[in-house]
């Protein structure tokens, strides 16, 4: 089809936005940023904010930059529902390259005055910290090479560099918007710039940090919208209902959320006008959507997986799978959740399991269970303590830690499926060589928990998670997931029941 039509483009295409200018700086020009960022500030720009436009930074992939270079900046955003599919073009940006091909393009960048906002979804595996300390890991090869090198291709070392460009010329005052899932991501990313430049040599980084100090912004952010990879069959329903070729639509959900603390150093696109809210209460809107969304969402994704589900939608619909997602976000997440203002709990996880069973969205079991040693650092220490200090062991979690092991680390002999295998994690190969020489599960549990310390110290200190995930893995190897989550599901209902009676 893509040679019979004509390509998406200026000419002939009813675009939302025409940005004038650009003021954002986005580092990560992958899908979630194009479904979700992109169409904040489309409405926006739709405002008359039309300086506000954003210049958009792949890493190192320039398949969606030709793609857009040769649709004059645009593409396509598919909002699927079972109901149907409603097409837009947000048009916010104003110019796209490839970091690794133009480093040092990154860096001037940041220090052009016009932009003022620099936005990032890199992932959380982008920014080259230890899950264990926190802190900037300044063992990691690409940290080592950023340090001593004048063009750098981590996030980090970009951000870095570019500050010491800026404060070194204008001085103007910037704001760094982190919108990815990390605790506090605006504290986070401010530490980890500030830690880069203070490992530089002797004073070098020392103009740079008293600018940080005076001039620039690190706002947190919550960011909420699923968006599945793109496929070719999206490619040709895009196509066959607009009549154009797009080379790069982006499918998300209809559903959409972004909590913004409203602090900025030099002005922001009014992205209230696309449904964005400011408020003081980040904090809560992040507690609430990394334990409830992405904390049950991994715990679907490495079940569905093992039970042979290519898709989230297949694997909420087995009633043992949705039921243990029942459980962990009623009673291992929502106990330690403080919601927003304004915000119903319950109405929002009826929202989440609706968005789960969206058969039409073809959100993969595979793409959820991705990068899991560096995801579940953010999602299941907390709320894991937490039950664990007040006497309750958590089941579920427990399960999703194991799950998540069965599939990144089968043990010897054991065949976790081609969803599990096509998971891609940093930790997989070192994981694996443990798996390889671990006798059991409750070794391979005790060398990746407590010796390896994957989900920081103070679960690594917890003897009764670690061995309840050891024997989770041997029930899963052994007798399959069913079985485990039937243990879990048996052992959560009368930790409930056992609760309720002590408390009459």
């Amino acid at each position: 089809m893509s040679s019979a039509l004509p390509r998406l483009g200026a000419a002939n295409t009813q675009r939302i936005a025409s940005p004038r200018s650009a003021g954002v700086l986005h580092l990560g020009l992958g899908s979630f940023h194009r479904a979700h960022q992109a169409v904040y500030t489309a409405a926006a720009l739709r405002t008359g904010d039309d300086d506000w436009g954003i210049v958009g930074v792949a890493s190192r992939s320039r398949s969606v930059v030709d793609a857009m270079r040769a649709q004059d900046l645009l593409y396509t955003v598919a909002e699927i529902s079972p109901r149907g599919t409603a097409l837009r073009v947000p048009g916010a940006h104003t110019d796209v390259f490839v970091a690794a091909e133009e480093p040092a393009r990154v860096a001037e960048s940041l220090a052009d005055p016009a932009i003022r906002v620099v936005t990032l979804t890199v992932t959380e595996n982008g920014y080259s910290y230890s899950p264990v300390t926190g802190h900037l890991d300044l063992a990691d090869a690409g940290i080592v090479a950023d340090l001593s090198g004048s063009h750098p291709q981590t996030p980090i070392g970009q951000l870095a560099r570019g500050v010491q460009l800026r404060a070194g010329r204008s001085g103007a005052p910037l704001t760094i918007l982190s919108c990815d899932n990390l605790s506090e991501n605006g504290a986070h990313t401010e530490r980890l710039v500030r830690e880069f430049l203070s490992a530089l040599p002797g004073t070098e980084g020392d103009e740079a940090l008293a600018y940080l100090d005076q001039a620039v912004a690190f706002p947190s952010s919550m960011v909420d919208r699923i968006v599945p990879a793109t496929t070719a069959q999206l490619r040709e329903a895009t196509a066959a209902q607009q009549g154009l070729w797009d080379e790069v639509p982006v499918p998300a959900e209809p559903f959409s959320m972004w909590a913004i603390e409203d602090r900025f150093a030099a002005g922001r696109p009014s992205w209230e006008a696309g449904g964005a809210v400011f408020t003081d209460e980040v904090g809560r809107y992040e507690q609430m959507k990394v334990r409830l969304l992405n904390g049950t969402h991994s715990l679907i994704a490495y079940l569905g997986a093992l039970r042979g589900a290519s898709l989230i939608a297949e694997s909420i619909e087995m009633p043992n799978i949705e039921e243990s997602a029942r459980l962990i976000l009623r009673r291992e997440f929502e106990p330690f959740v403080e919601a927003p203002t304004g915000i119903d709990l319950r109405q929002y996880e009826s929202q989440l399991f609706d968005r789960w069973a969206n058969s039409a969205l073809g959100h993969r079991t595979a793409q959820v269970g991705t990068d899991g040693s560096v995801k579940l650092g953010q999602r299941i220490p907390g709320p894991a303590l937490l039950s664990l200090d007040r006497g309750e062991v958590p089941h579920m979690i427990a399960l999703t830690v194991a799950a998540y092991l069965s599939c990144i680390a089968p043990i010897s002999g054991f065949d976790p499926g081609p969803h599990a295998r096509a998971m891609i994690d940093p930790a997989r190969e070192k994981l694996a060589g443990i798996a390889a020489s671990a006798r059991n599960g409750v070794e391979i549990a005790s060398r990746v928990i407590s010796d390896l310390k994957l989900f920081g110290q103070e679960l690594a200190e917890k003897p009764v998670f670690v061995a309840r995930v050891g024997e989770l893995i041997d029930t899963i190897v052994r007798h399959g997931v069913d079985a485990a989550i039937g243990d879990c599901t048996a052992a959560t209902q009368k930790s409930s029941t056992i609760t309720r009676e002590a408390h009459r």
